[in-house]
């Protein structure tokens, strides 16, 4: 039984991959990727899952839109009796600089749908890996932002964020919330 379950938001189809509503989802896939796991789609609990190979991590990502992220995560809860401190979102944030990391316990929706969503289905205690993608600068201008791509300039960002967040997912599958914040906020 894994110890975590760790979520990347994103939207369904590959017009998406690489946006940066996408980046929790990207980061899922490329980790699964790099230790050879082998997503599967789960109709029952509509999402996509890998178990670690020291099945101390449950990966996966919603099959559905980030705004209907919640339906599923509730599901994954339910289905493999997890607490909701022991889920792990991965979401873009449009309130933290391109490539900058916050892990956090707990919170509000901070106006993104899909943790608003995770929110009414689940309740506020679960991690957020919140990951920066800049804002477009005009309100107006932010769903063509979140759905657009990197610029080339901001992809070297990302990918160190993505290094960042490598560097600590032992910590997390060990429950040391504590650590993987100090490392992560301090390097």
């Amino acid at each position: 039984m894994p110890n975590i379950c760790i979520i990347g938001l994103g939207n369904p189809g590959t017009k998406y991959d690489g946006t940066r509503h996408n980046v929790g989802k990207d980061w899922v896939k490329s980790i699964a990727a790099e230790y050879h796991l082998e997503l599967q789609s789960k109709k029952k609990i509509e999402s996509t899952v890998a178990t670690s190979s020291d099945e101390k991590i449950l990966w996966g990502y919603p099959n559905q839109y980030v705004n209907e992220s919640g339906h599923s995560i509730n599901k994954i809860l339910k289905k493999d009796n997890f607490k909701l401190e022991q889920v792990i979102v991965i979401h873009d944030d449009l309130d933290l600089p391109i490539g900058s990391l916050k892990l956090k316990i707990g919170g509000g929706h901070g106006g993104h749908n899909g943790l608003r969503s995770i929110i009414s289905h689940t309740g506020k205690s679960f991690i957020r890996l919140r990951v920066g993608i800049g804002h477009p600068g005009n309100k107006v201008d932010v769903t063509n932002w979140v759905l657009g791509k990197f610029k080339p300039v901001e992809k070297d960002s990302i990918l160190q964020s993505f290094y960042k967040f490598n560097n600590i997912i032992e910590l997390l599958s060990n429950n040391d919330m504590r650590n993987a914040q100090l490392k992560l906020h301090t390097e």
